[in-house]
């Protein structure tokens, strides 16, 4: 028995090292993926599923004085600037900045068509809704990279290392 508990700690180790040592690219890279792939669809009229909530949003946002042309091919080039900065890991604050004022406006519809994005406000979301809702898992990677912005890393084995500061 005690031979098994020795292999599967040797192995979770390094299955943990491995996590550790590519777990923050592999991140950066993939929100990089999605915002580039999202943001490229909304330059091309009809075909990104989000562009009228979008464009109904920035509206409201804007007190409509973008046409919705215009607005739409802004945030084209928001989302593509920061999947761009993502994946090639430039300018992250930045990026950052721009992921999280993204983020916030994303969220806005929540609050502007709840009757649109709930078949039942406020537990039971529509396509649109969970399309939004989704967007806590890039809100909470943006903090994430946003905490390696100063040379941050993930440590794989914390008592083998230099003092940490706790969390909650």
């Amino acid at each position: 028995m005690e031979q098994i508990k020795e292999m599967f700690d040797r192995t979770d180790t390094r299955i943990t090292a491995l996590m550790a040592r590519y777990g923050l690219i592999l991140l950066r890279v993939s929100v990089g993926i999605v915002f580039l792939w999202f943001g490229f669809l909304k330059f091309f009229p009809g075909l990104s599923p989000a562009q009228e909530l979008a464009v109904r949003t920035i509206d409201i946002l804007t007190f409509g004085l973008l046409p919705p042309r215009t607005s739409i091919v802004i945030l084209a080039a928001w989302e593509t600037i920061i999947g761009v900065g993502l994946l090639f890991g430039s300018f992250m604050r930045a990026t950052l900045l721009l992921l999280f004022l993204q983020m916030l406006g994303t969220m806005t519809p929540l609050f502007f068509f709840p009757n649109e994005l709930f078949t039942r406000v406020p537990y039971a979301p529509t396509l649109e809704g969970q399309y939004i809702i989704k967007n806590m898992v890039l809100i909470s990677a943006g903090i994430v990279l946003g905490a390696t912005v100063r040379g941050g890393k993930i440590v794989a084995n914390p008592g083998s290392g230099p003092k940490q500061l706790e969390g909650p």
